[in-house]
């Protein structure tokens, strides 16, 4: 499953990538007279040792930023800084978005922080914040007096408790409440995942995979900043889809408890499913429907697996034999939680025997191109015609046809 972030209008998760800085643009002058952007150049330089201090693990310095008198506070920010101190930080940056003056001495700052883990993220994880800040009149310096998500609501994994690193071959893994031996097991599943993706996505990716495993399924929904209801689900990705260049880093969620239930073939399935979004985020758009997008990260999943179409798709299967087969492909509701795990597991599977079903009759090749042909579409409307015409020389009534005769051979 893929907790998938658009560009246009989409929330704000770990791994969206944001706009550029903007310093002080819309700031109400202090009372004292001082320049608005000379308040915004003291509340960076704050920010500056902030940021320098984590990367230095420097606990002092950290505190430092910090206002003496809120101790609260400063106990919450020793214990966070402690519980990042094993992952290895490539970069940690704090962007000024915009400073609001309130009054002579106090001020709110909204700030997107960005970091990256050595040798995983070629580009940064960003996150909102809101900071408050307090300026000593002795010393002119502005103190933070308060650190809080924006309104997603969006946590980091140290913000829930000691974190636990683990690498891999092609994985990291950062872990809260977790034993060392359950790491290092999603580990050898992730690194046997990521080959099994490269293999049928042979575009170039990163080939390396970030996999977050918190404490609790109600912190798993903190980490994406929702308050859906994520206990039959295994794990999600998250992530910015579309866009030229290098992508925003993904991370994958899992779910302790669901994913704890599952046999060593169920986990390796959800791994791999997961990273294939991962390599195909650039390529993966608004334009993309989700029968698409969730289809052939199943596919990739299944692809070199000794599973019969039956066995991938049960509950296509059942509904086949009962004479109801699905008379049209999913509809990006039909991945929603509210129609219950029968109709979700159904869409995936849908969704699947679509993805087979054009690597079976048109190729795999004609897979991957028809892929990125509907990511490419500027939008929505025409883009999986246009890309059915373009690339497999049909129409969405034709291949709906298909496929539902496809459901009716294979799963009959």
């Amino acid at each position: 499953m893929s907790e998938r972030r658009g560009r246009n209008g989409g929330r704000r998760a770990a791994g969206a990538l944001l706009a550029g800085l903007l310093l002080a643009s819309g700031c109400a002058a202090p009372d004292d007279g001082a320049a608005p952007d000379a308040t915004a150049r003291a509340v960076r330089a704050t920010l500056d040792r902030r940021a320098a201090a984590v990367l230095d693990h420097d606990t002092d310095a950290y505190l430092a930023t910090t206002d003496p008198e809120a101790t609260g506070l400063r106990t919450a920010q020793r214990r966070e800084l402690a519980n990042l101190a094993d992952i290895p930080l490539s970069s940690w940056t704090y962007r000024l978005r915009d400073v609001t003056a309130r009054g002579t001495d106090r001020a709110t700052a909204d700030v997107e922080l960005r970091y990256r883990i050595k040798d995983y993220d070629a580009a940064p994880v960003a996150a909102d914040r809101v900071f408050d800040l307090r300026r000593d009149r002795a010393d002119g310096r502005w103190y933070v007096v308060g650190d809080r998500a924006d309104g997603d609501g969006v946590q980091q994994l140290w913000q829930q408790g000691d974190v636990r690193v683990v690498p891999g071959k092609h994985s990291l893994v950062l872990g809260v409440g977790r034993t060392e031996q359950e790491l290092r097991a999603i580990a050898r599943t992730a690194d046997r995942a990521v080959p099994a993706v490269s293999d049928a996505w042979p575009e170039r990716w990163a080939g390396r995979v970030v996999v977050l495993v918190p404490r609790r399924v109600e912190d798993m929904a903190g980490l994406l900043g929702s308050s859906a209801d994520y206990r039959g689900i295994a794990a999600v990705t998250t992530g910015q889809t579309g866009g030229a260049g290098r992508a925003p880093a993904d991370r994958v969620i899992v779910n302790p408890q669901a994913y704890g239930t599952l046999g060593t073939f169920g986990q390796r399935i959800v791994l791999t499913h997961e990273t294939t979004h991962v390599a195909t985020r650039t390529r993966t758009s608004a334009a993309t429907p989700t029968w698409l997008s969730e289809g052939f990260a199943d596919w990739t999943a299944y692809r070199s697996e000794d599973r019969t179409a039956a066995q991938i798709a049960p509950e296509l299967a059942d509904a086949v034999r009962r004479g109801d087969p699905p008379a049209e492909l999913p509809t990006d509701e039909d991945f929603g939680f509210a129609g219950g795990p029968a109709r979700l597991a159904r869409a995936y599977e849908g969704g699947w025997a679509a993805c087979e079903l054009i690597a079976d009759h048109w190729g795999e090749k004609k897979l991957l191109a028809f892929y990125r042909a509907v990511g490419g579409h500027p939008g929505r409307d025409g883009a999986v015609e246009q890309a059915m015409h373009e690339v497999l020389d049909t129409t969405p009534q034709d291949f709906t046809a298909l496929w539902r005769e496809q459901l009716r051979s294979r799963l009959g």
